[in-house]
This record gives C-alpha cells, structure tokens and sequence, in this order.
C-alpha cells in the first residue's frame, strides 16, 4: 500500500513538472531571431515605400549599404535584406503645385520621371528585383530570390483634369493610386488642408478618378485623404479602398489619423490599413523653432534644386542637414508609441484589416526603428502580443494582395455596354 502511494505521488509530481515545462514552453517570449526565422518565411511586403525620390540623387546607390544618421536613406538592399523586407509599393511622387496647367504638366513630368527611375532600378538589378502587377506575382518573385516591385502614386495630382493619363501610368505598372497629398487639388479634400475642405469629399472630377481606377484595376488608396473624400471612396468604388499608410486617430487624434467607426467601416467593405511610422502622426511632439528655422533654409535649398540637385549641391544639402540633426536634434516617438498604434488598430478590425505601410524614406521612422532593417522587431512584438503565424502572413502582406486581387479581378470581368 505504502509502495502504491509513493508511486502515486511520483506519478503526480511528474505530471506537474511536465505541466510546468509546457507552460513555460508555451509563455516563452518570441526571440528576435526566431522572429526573424519566421519572418522569412512569409511574404513582407511595406506598402508605401517612398525610396524612388532617391533613386534620382546623385550617389545614391540602391545596391550599396547606407546609413540614417549619415544620408538619411532608410531603404536599400543590404538592409531590405537584413529586414527580410520582399518588397513593397514604391512610390511615384510629385509635389503639388498650383491648380493650373503648367502646374499640371510640371508635376505630370516629374512622375513619369519617377517612374521611369524605377523601371531603370529594376532593368540594372535584374537579378535583385523583377516588376509585379497583379497579387499572384509575389510569391514567385520571393521563391526566386528577387525583390518584389509594385508601383503606386501617391497625390494624383499629375493627372490634372485628364483622368485618361491614369491608363498611361497603368501600362507603366501602377496599380494603387491615391488622389490627394498635403492638400486639397482638383480630385478632392486633403486632410491636411490649412484652409479646410473645398469639396467636401471628392469633387466630381474624382468621382471619375474613382471610377477610372476600378475600370483599370488600380486599388484606390485613401491615405492623405479626409475622412468625407476616404467615405466617398468607400461609397463609390466597386472593390475595396486602402489606407497604405495611416495612424489610429484613437490613440492620437491627428487630422492624418482614422478613427474607429471610419475603420469599422473600411473593415466592413473589406479594405485594409497599413500602419504609418511617422513620428509626427503618432503623438504629440515638443516645438522645437530653432530646428524650424533652420529648417527653412534646407527647404530652401531643396526648392532651389527642384528634386533634380547635381552632386554639389545635393552634397551641400547633406552637410546642412546633417548639421541640423547635430544642433538642433529631432524628438521622434518611439517604436512603443508605434506599436500602441498597431495593437489598437488590431483590437479595432482584427488582423484580416491591419498590414504595415511605415513611410519609409518619406518621414516614417521612429526610435528604435529608423529604418528597414529593423523591422523583424514588429514581427516579435506581434508573436509575444499571441498572434499568430497565420496572422502575421496576412499583416505582412496577404491582406494588400487580396485588395489587389479584388481590384484586378473586378477590372477583369465583362462588362454590361452602356
């Protein structure tokens, strides 16, 4: 009897550590190089890359290894690599100008010249990157080994009053496009308008951009755009609109930032949101008037070259710039505040809705993720959060390409003559 108890108790014991080993199996946090492993082992996709801006600089090397703190760049192959960043949406953009004619075929030029400096990037580097144009490409183009290209516009500005041109952009590979920037122009209402809403969503030219893009199979991205111009999207498109990069209004209430009804109603239409890192969108910053200041003369310069600098002057540039960042230091938010951003987003519309789009090279970046290098952090933070593989596969870049798919697939079918 004696013997039977203590086996018993033995057996019980066991139980209990192998209870005790298995749990603590299960609550053991994610490493950042097992998040990584698994990272590559699914499809990452950054759906608002603006690295084609320095494909035009003089220097710039997309193949070469740079540095932040020395160019600023935060996009090249060495560190997509280190990122295990496949790839992305590289943008075509231009900067707005006056609503008139010149100001159109100005700014029409400049995006035809982005991008042509991205088909030139992807002819050089054959072996490093290869086009896509519809959602089933991307796979294949990892499984080779290759760097996936798509192409979108961000401020549809170019287009001026001819919306024919978006079919021009189309045959050169865009397949997402967005209507407004920083301001308000002749397609719609920006968020961002010092001077508020002019239209009161989209104007009855954007009405066609919107109808254009689905005749095409161009994804409709609401980025920038005010919350009536993102509703009239939503209402007007016949597939589901993206947000390629933008912020939860939630966490911070910044005009640039979608609050939870507007979410729950992208989510509903089957949209998607692709997280910003851009640090003045994510929470409220200190005033700093001697940066702004010293700003004024960057900017200046940046005017003077008209996006076209030649190595002097883009040098020039540079030093001024990296002399500002040493005496008058930028206040980021931190890789914490972003992620306060994706968690909420998440818990909002659930991980179906929810990819990453950072605005690299375009102003995202935060501390203690300045550039893609650093991006199997998310990855980490999202495991140890308890989502799962599946989740992140859809985060990373399955979520995009289902919006992508749907926009093709609905340009594909037959229509009824009118």
């Amino acid at each position: 009897m004696l013997l039977r108890r203590k086996k018993s108790q033995i057996a019980v014991s066991l139980s209990l550590l192998m209870g005790m080993a298995f749990t603590a199996t299960v609550n053991a946090e994610v490493s950042l190089q097992q998040a990584i492993e698994i990272q590559q082992s699914l499809l990452t996709l950054d759906t608002h890359l603006d690295t084609p801006a320095n494909l035009v600089q003089p220097g710039f090397d997309i193949m070469a290894r740079h540095s932040y703190d020395h160019d600023f760049n935060q996009v090249d192959v060495p560190r997509m690599q280190d990122g295990v960043l496949d790839g992305g949406f590289w943008a075509i953009y231009s900067s707005q100008g006056p609503l008139t004619e010149k100001g159109y075929q100005q700014s029409r030029d400049t995006a035809i010249l982005r991008a042509l400096a991205i088909h030139t990037m992807v002819s050089e580097h054959p072996k490093t990157f290869a086009f896509a144009t519809d959602a089933d490409q991307a796979a294949a183009i990892k499984a080779a080994g290759k760097h996936v290209v798509y192409m979108s516009i961000e401020n549809a500005y170019p287009l001026g009053n001819d919306i024919s041109l978006l079919e021009t952009f189309y045959k050169l590979g865009v397949r997402m496009a967005g209507p407004v920037h920083f301001k308000n122009n002749q397609l719609g209402d920006s968020s961002t308008d010092p001077d508020g809403p002019k239209w009161g969503g989209l104007s009855p030219l954007g009405e066609q951009f919107v109808a254009e893009a689905n005749r095409l199979g161009i994804v409709l991205d609401g980025s920038h755009a005010g919350d009536a111009t993102v509703k009239d999207m939503m209402r007007l498109s016949k597939t589901p609109i993206m947000l390629s990069h933008s912020g939860s209004k939630a966490v911070y209430d910044h005009p640039r930032n979608v609050d939870d009804e507007l979410l729950k109603q992208l989510a509903a239409s089957g949209g998607v949101i692709q997280m910003n890192a851009y640090s003045s969108y994510l929470k409220k910053l200190p005033d700093n008037p001697k940066r702004s200041e010293a700003f004024k003369g960057f900017i200046a310069m940046m005017h003077e070259s008209n996006g076209e600098a030649d190595a002097a002057h883009y040098e020039k540039m540079q030093q001024l710039r990296r002399k500002i960042e040493h005496d008058y230091p930028a206040v980021s938010a931190t890789f914490e505040d972003y992620m306060e951003h994706f968690l909420h987003t998440l818990k909002v519309v659930g991980p179906k809705h929810v990819g990453i789009g950072a605005d690299w090279d375009g102003g995202g970046g935060v501390e203690g993720m300045m550039d893609v290098s650093s991006l199997p952090k998310i990855t980490q933070r999202l495991l140890n959060e308890g989502y799962s593989k599946q989740d992140l596969a859809d985060i990373w870049g399955l979520n995009a390409l289902r919006v992508l798919k749907a926009a093709d697939d609905y340009a594909k079918q037959p229509k009824l003559s009118q």
